[in-house]
């Protein structure tokens, strides 16, 4: 009987080992989207047209995926996993490649046996300005814990020359005693709170000694040096366009050949330094000068916020950016970067990906 009951029990691990495990909790949902493009006719009137083979861009808890719409301006996906789904239609306008035709719909919950239908809304949004364009932040490929090679990357997406001078760039990771998310208005009058590092490029707002070309990035190094003579998966940054120095450091780095962004909080020696994997940055036109108070919002011209993962949500104030950019790994050479070089639909999950290695100066 014993021996019986034993044969009986090898069957039976025998066969739930041969089980496969699915591979994708349930994974029966079905997701149907119209995209269209919104277009004022010259009585101010709107009519509605297909977006056919639009990118479609899906964000969730399972991660990122793209997709098309057919002719139709229609997408159809069957056997997707259950889930919120953030979603973007964009397509390149076909009178102007610096106009892209984008829109977005969020918090879209896609439940399995239940079809969901939406429509996108999608509307002209034109290159106008100065941006921030990619962020390189968790260093190369190395296990020494090397990553003074970061630098951040500045696009003017306008046809007119741009000026630099007074510009600002801040990092803001303070929480207030961590009463307050870092990059918030803690007092609800119109100013961004929490700054760790602040830098300025030279002159004041209004000069013009400093011009940002139209249609160009521009590169800002943390270290302008080839670190490549360090680590060799590392990048070659001793030609960046400006690099940041602080001046109070008697050991900071500092490239002769490249020109200076300098260190405005005086309470601090210490480099302009970006979290690898988590913080948040923006530029402003520097007509507030004072950052103590927090920085006006009517002076950021852009700001991003990026972090690993997506649990809680984001503390950048949703005048700047209402999303974040999902980060790569720490040490394994990626770096963030926009979709579309210039176009910034106030959403960083929508806007930005990830590429394979940074591209400092081009896209």
């Amino acid at each position: 009987m014993k021996k019986r009951i034993l044969f009986i029990s090898l069957l039976a691990v025998l066969f739930s080992c041969q089980e496969k495990a699915p591979v994708q909790v349930d994974g029966k949902a079905e997701l149907k989207i119209a995209a269209m493009w919104e277009v004022v006719n010259s009585d101010s009137s709107k009519s509605y047209i297909p977006l056919a083979n639009a990118e479609m861009i899906l964000v969730s808890e399972y991660g990122m995926r793209t997709e098309h719409t057919d002719e139709t301006g229609a997408m159809h996906l069957t056997d997707i996993p259950s889930s919120i789904y953030q979603i973007s239609a964009r397509k390149k306008h076909p009178d102007d490649s610096n106009i892209f035709i984008v829109g977005n719909i969020t918090n879209i919950e896609v439940v399995s046996g239940t079809p969901v239908n939406d429509t996108i809304f999608a509307k002209p949004i034109s290159s106008s300005g100065i941006s921030i364009n990619e962020i390189y932040a968790g260093g190369p490929v190395n296990n020494i814990f090397f990553f003074r090679d970061q630098f951040i990357e500045l696009y003017n997406s306008s046809n007119d020359v741009k000026f630099l001078d007074g510009m600002q760039v801040f990092r803001l990771s303070f929480t207030d005693e961590g009463t307050q998310p870092p990059g918030g208005d803690w007092g609800f009058d119109n100013d961004i709170d929490g700054v760790t590092y602040a830098f300025k490029f030279p002159g004041r707002s209004g000069e013009q000694n400093f011009p940002f070309e139209p249609h160009s990035f521009i590169v800002l190094a943390r270290d302008a040096y080839n670190h490549q003579n360090s680590i060799s998966t590392s990048i070659n940054l001793s030609n960046a366009d400006w690099e940041f120095v602080n001046q109070l450091s008697a050991i900071e780095f500092d490239n002769p050949s490249v020109p200076n962004l300098r260190n405005i909080r005086l309470d601090k020696n210490i480099d302009f330094i970006i979290r690898l994997d988590s913080d948040r940055v923006i530029i402003t036109s520097g007509v507030d000068t004072v950052w103590e108070d927090g920085i006006d919002i009517e002076t950021i011209l852009d700001g991003v916020e990026y972090r690993t993962g997506g649990i809680g949500y984001p503390t950048l104030d949703d005048r700047i950016d209402r999303g974040w950019i999902k980060s790569p790994p720490k040490y394994n050479g990626e770096s963030m970067q926009r979709r579309e070089k210039g176009i910034d639909t106030n959403d960083g999950t929508l806007d930005w990906k990830t590429i394979p290695y940074p591209t400092p100066g081009w896209q």
